[in-house]
């Protein structure tokens, strides 16, 4: 078949400020064409750009011209025998709001270590502790059961959907305005991959600027983070989904695709780019969809 390239000239606005434009470049293609989203996302890739708010692709035409790039080369394995863990979860305490309008935790004993004196021989107590909460407290994940009736629930999640994933963080703190498009994703090699949003929303946490004009993914993100084969998503914000109206696309895309969602993750910053694993294990309950997890990472390091 005869090697395709795009040639076209291109303008990209930063979520942040700023721009960079373009002209004439050139770029192969596999077949006849393609589209001006995908071509955006070749951009944002090989730039390896961040931030991005919008991309415009203008003067495409197509030329028969031999292919320039070489084949890409998997990234080397960063495993080492020594590692960091770091805690991505929020402590969940008695009284705590997560969600305005959803009940807080009440925590308390059921068998006080002064009660439990009665019960067992001299020199000998336990405590057993109690706790009323809704599931979507502190951080937690959600399954398909959470958005669909006939999706998974909490018992059937595979494991290997929430432990031991390659993970990655894209960087978003400073971010101008609150809508996350696809854009923001396209530099990112998400295949396979718990992806990480870190918006710098968890600075929040415990304030009533939380509930408020936080950030959120679009839909077309939901679609570009499906349709590239990322095994779970997470957020550092108060919802993945804008909550102004009573749609919630995010949930719907990704849990109906049955890749699960972690929200309200905290500490983000302190994670690498990639070379870490990512755990999010809930409890195997049956008939529930969402429920808090501790989500933590493992960073492996050299000896």
């Amino acid at each position: 078949m005869t090697d395709r390239r795009a040639c076209f000239d291109f303008e990209v606005d930063f979520s942040n400020g700023g721009g960079i434009q373009g002209q004439g470049f050139r770029l192969d293609i596999d077949g006849d064409d393609i589209g001006d989203d995908a071509l955006a996302a070749y951009i944002i890739q090989d730039l390896r750009l961040l931030m991005v708010g919008e991309v415009r692709i203008l003067n495409k035409r197509i030329v028969e011209e031999r292919h320039k790039r070489a084949t890409s080369v998997a990234d080397a394995d960063e495993a080492s025998d020594h590692a960091e863990l770091i805690d991505l979860s929020h402590t969940i305490e008695d009284g705590m709001i997560t969600y305005k309008g959803l009940p807080a935790p009440l925590i308390c004993d059921h068998l006080s270590r002064e009660k439990s004196r009665t019960v067992y021989a001299e020199g000998t107590e336990f405590q057993i502790g109690r706790i009323n909460m809704v599931a979507n407290t502190g951080t937690y994940i959600d399954t398909p059961f959470h958005r669909y009736a006939h999706g998974h629930d909490l018992a059937g999640l595979p494991l290997v959907k929430a432990s031991d994933l390659p993970g990655v963080v894209v960087r978003l703190e400073g971010f101008e305005g609150r809508a996350i498009d696809w854009h923001a994703f396209a530099a990112t090699d998400v295949k396979g991959k718990a992806v990480l949003v870190q918006t710098g929303w968890d600075r929040h946490w415990r304030t009533d600027a939380y509930f408020e004009g936080h950030p959120f993914l679009t839909e077309k993100a939901a679609l570009h983070l499906r349709d590239n084969g990322a095994e779970l998503v997470g957020i550092d914000s108060f919802n993945i989904d804008d909550v102004s109206g009573g749609e919630r696309p995010v949930h719907s895309v990704l849990l109906g695709a049955g890749i699960p969602i972690v929200e309200h993750m905290t500490g983000l910053s302190r994670l690498p780019v990639h070379g870490f694993r990512f755990w999010a294990v809930p409890p195997k309950v049956v008939g529930m969809g969402t429920f808090p997890v501790r989500a933590h990472v493992r960073i492996s390091k050299s000896k």
